[in-house]
């Protein structure tokens, strides 16, 4: 465990020794991880074995699961999941704790106290705008509920369903409860119900073509996905990505080493290297806010090209990491509550 090696000379010689570093789930497209993983190899001079670039975080754990008793190439070294695996892959003994350098950086909100999971990069949901139709923003959860929102506004999913729309739902209520967690489920199925009553809200699955065609020209998704249609799309149309200004939800990946890796200094190193600056401004390129993003800025590390291109830091200055306690209540009460209190299919 500790961190005593860091990106020492002693761990990056451990490393070497082993040769190789064995990743899963990591696209390239995702977050900046093309450029990423090129620039551990450059740095280190190690190999980057990519299992199933597609994979889900379940598959992920599914991996380590299957491959305990085996040294092999299919067996991970380090997993990146979505924030509710962490806990339960410590639970199952399936990951090993490391505390990085930078480990004091990270928001206690996002780690596993004694080191076994730890987040790395989070969105949060934002008003993806066609401006084209939409001739005024929204700036908050509010202003959705006004006429110039007529027919106009739809989730990227299905709430019963889908983690990205009910975490939407959720950020409207805990708008609209004034930050009080125990309350976001319910009230955010009375906004969503409020809405489609006004009319303004639209029950299809927003994408960036039903955006660009105008179908959904206000869709409520993650950030590094609105901003990446917002360069996808070019100005046509123009795009404007907002966070709003409360209910500001983070939604957190995070990094974990296999209790079972065959290349235990790799992967530590590998971690090193991700939560360094250089690491984290290499998420931000990908338009994922790494974890230590408020650090980072303070410190004023982050270019100021790559700021331009983003919404204001400050926003995100505001954002609120749900528990998994807080997320699964809400979730329980979204789900049952969409059909009866809003009764708007998404499909």
């Amino acid at each position: 465990m500790g961190s005593a090696f860091a990106q020492s000379q002693d761990l990056i010689d451990a490393a070497k020794k082993e040769g190789q570093l064995t990743v899963i789930a990591l696209p390239h497209d995702w977050c900046g991880y093309g450029d990423i993983i090129a620039g551990f190899k450059a740095k280190y001079g190690l190999q980057v074995n990519e299992l199933n670039p597609d994979a889900g975080s379940g598959d992920e754990v599914e991996a380590i699961k299957a491959n305990k008793g085996n040294n092999g190439p299919q067996a991970p070294d380090v997993i990146d999941v979505g924030l509710s695996f962490g806990p339960k892959s410590k639970a199952d003994g399936l990951i090993q704790p490391y505390k990085v350098s930078t480990w004091a950086t990270i928001p206690d909100t996002a780690k596993d106290a004694d080191g076994s999971w730890y987040g790395d990069y989070y969105g949060v949901l934002t008003f993806e705008v066609n401006k084209d139709i939409i001739k005024t923003s929204p700036k908050d959860w509010a202003d959705l509920l006004g006429s110039d929102y007529a027919n106009a506004v739809a989730l990227a999913g299905d709430p019963r369903v889908s983690n990205q729309a009910t975490m939407a739902v959720y950020a409207a209520g805990l708008a609209a409860a004034k930050g009080d967690a125990s309350k976001a489920g319910d009230e955010g199925l009375k906004f969503f119900a409020d809405l489609n009553k006004k009319g303004n809200f639209v029950p299809t699955i927003g994408k960036s073509a039903s955006l660009a065609q105008g179908t959904t020209p206000v869709i409520i998704r993650w950030d590094y996905n609105a901003l990446a249609d917002r360069d996808t799309l070019k100005g046509n149309p123009d795009v404007d990505v907002v966070v709003p200004n409360t209910g500001v939800i983070a939604g957190v990946y995070v990094q974990a080493i296999s209790a079972y890796a065959p290349h235990p200094n790799a992967a530590k190193l590998w971690m090193e290297y991700l939560y360094s600056d250089e690491g984290q401004i290499g998420y931000l390129k990908g338009y994922c806010h790494p974890i230590r993003f408020n650090d980072l800025v303070a410190n004023k590390k982050v270019p100021a090209d790559l700021l331009a291109k983003l919404p204001p830091a400050e926003a995100y200055a505001k954002a609120v990491f749900p528990t998994l306690d807080e997320q699964n209540a809400a979730t329980a009460v979204i789900a049952k509550g969409w059909d009866s209190q809003v009764g708007a299919a998404v499909k």
